[in-house]
């Protein structure tokens, strides 16, 4: 799936970007351009960033019963 269709960066390639290091949209932007031509992907790409470097609320519960 297309995340930035200015740059043509899909979601993949943005998980890529994310795991090589990049922390913000300015960065990822850097990397694969995403977020560079009219800024309307900026908010996705924001999401990928927050759900890949936040905790996740289950990742402290036991993992059985």
């Amino acid at each position: 799936m297309y995340v930035c269709i200015c740059a043509a960066v899909t979601d993949t390639e943005l998980r890529s970007c994310i795991a090589g290091g990049a922390r913000t949209v300015e960065e990822v932007g850097e990397m694969c351009g995403a977020g560079t031509g009219c800024g309307g992907c900026q908010d996705h790409v924001d999401v990928f960033l927050a759900a890949a470097h936040s905790p996740s609320e289950i990742a402290g519960l036991p993992l059985t019963a």
